[in-house]
This record gives structure tokens, sequence and C-alpha cells, in this order.
């Protein structure tokens, strides 16, 4: 395995108890992603991706198995080592955006840096995180809250708010789950400009458009990898968002 991955999978296995049944829910996944690769896991309901996931955002324990990310053997970590190391290596984005609501989007972003072993001022945190919105494209978006945001708004929210950090690794589940079409684009054409600059991207997703975007596609199904390959005909983001604004103008124009 090499050891410059920023995820390393080796034989991995995921075993749950349910009464007397054993549930085989990862068989022996094997798994290496490279750093700026940019990823996307997917599968069927009860294929195994989610789990899978879990296991890579320090979330869940694997059975059996090894597991590196980002150089650090994770599998042997007791609860308060995995919870320093998914704080500190990795980024999460979530299908429900998981934003406080009472909190201004530069207070939500602020928020992963209260939790990290490295002491940061008041003034760096106001930094970091008017940066991380700037990335996003949120510029002049600090002060509103998650209520006056557009869904595309408030995932760029949730985005900004994995950066701060400065992980290792962006590590989103059905990021566009709760969006519409044109505003899935976007937040894809977010995740390809990240990747761009170099950030690991690795993505779950069910929906072969939206895995489309990403540059390779892992499949899986009952538990194992089926397929790992690169994407043959990537989407892009601009181009596809020009593609469907010219749609819509063709629509007004017959209507």
């Amino acid at each position: 395995m090499p050891t410059n991955a920023v995820i390393g999978l080796e034989s991995i296995r995921k075993v749950y108890q349910t009464g007397e049944v054993e549930v085989h829910a990862v068989r022996g996944v094997s798994l290496t992603i490279q750093p700026g690769e940019f990823v996307a896991i997917m599968g069927a309901s009860g294929s195994g991706k989610s789990t899978l996931m879990n296991i890579i955002g320090c979330l869940d324990r694997a059975t059996a198995g090894n597991y590196r990310l980002d150089g650090v053997d994770v599998s042997g970590l007791n609860r308060d080592e995995l919870a320093d190391i998914r704080n500190s290596k990795i980024g999460f984005v979530f299908q429900g955006f998981n934003l406080l609501s009472r909190t201004s989007a530069l207070e939500n972003v602020e928020l992963p840096m209260l939790y990290v072993r490295e002491s940061l001022s008041r003034h760096e945190q106001f930094e970091r995180a008017s940066k991380a919105l700037d990335i996003v494209g949120l510029t002049g978006r600090a002060e509103h809250y998650p209520n006056q945001l557009s869904g595309g708004q408030q995932q760029r929210v949730a985005i900004a708010r994995a950066l701060v950090n400065r992980p290792a690794l962006l590590l989103a589940d059905e990021p566009t789950g709760n969006l519409d079409s044109q505003t899935s684009i976007e937040i894809m054409g977010v995740f390809q400009r990240l990747n761009d600059q170099g950030m690991t991207v690795v993505m779950v997703t069910h929906e072969l458009d939206i895995a489309s975007f990403a540059k390779r596609n892992v499949i899986m199904r009952d538990g194992q990898v089926v397929s790992d390959n690169p994407v043959a005909h990537r989407l892009h983001s601009e181009t596809e968002l020009n593609r469907l604004r010219e749609a819509q103008q063709a629509v007004k124009l017959s209507a």
C-alpha cells in the first residue's frame, strides 16, 4: 500500500450482530485513494457504501482489516483519538446541511475550530471562517442565518465549515440529495474547483449523473467493490450549467 495515500483500506470487513443473525455489511474491501483524487462511491441500498463511508470517516470501526488515514493507522485508536482524527483530518458534508438555525453562516463555519487541540485566537478563527466562505462563493453572506439562505447556499456554508480545519480529506454523503438539478450542478462545481486546487474528495452517491462529475467511480454490491474505474466521460459543471440554461431558454422561447 503506498505510504502517501490519503485513504488506505486493506481487507476491511464489517459484521453487525442482529439478534442471532450476523449481517456482513462490508466483505473484504481493499481501496487506496491518493492525494488530489475525486472519487465517487456508488451502490444500491444495502450495497455497503454507507457502512464503508462511516468507516472511512472514523464514525464506525471495522470488524477486521487495516485502515490508514493520511498516514495514521486508525484501526486501534480509542474513541477520543478517533474524534481528534475526525476533526483534524476529515471535513464532512452531509445531505441535510446540519447547520445551527440560530447561528450565522460565519459562526456555523467557525464551530469546528472550537474542538481542535490547536489553540486559535478569535481573530484567527474569524479570518479562517471568512476565507472558507470566500472559497465557496459566499462573500457577503457571513451574517445571514440559514433561513435567509437558499438550499444551495446552505450547502455551501456546510462545505466551508468542512474546509475550515484544513482537512486532508473532504467526505461528502449524498451532498446533492436535497437540491434541485441546477443547484446540484453548482455544488458539484464547488467540489470540482476544490479538487482542482488539490483537495481530496470522496463522495457517496446513488446518482449516476452526479458521480460523473468525479474522476473515479467505485461501485459496490453486496459489501464488495465490483468496479473501480476512471470516469470515461466526465461532466464539467460550467458546461452542464450552460447546457441547462440553454434548455431553459429554449423552453421560454417556445412558450
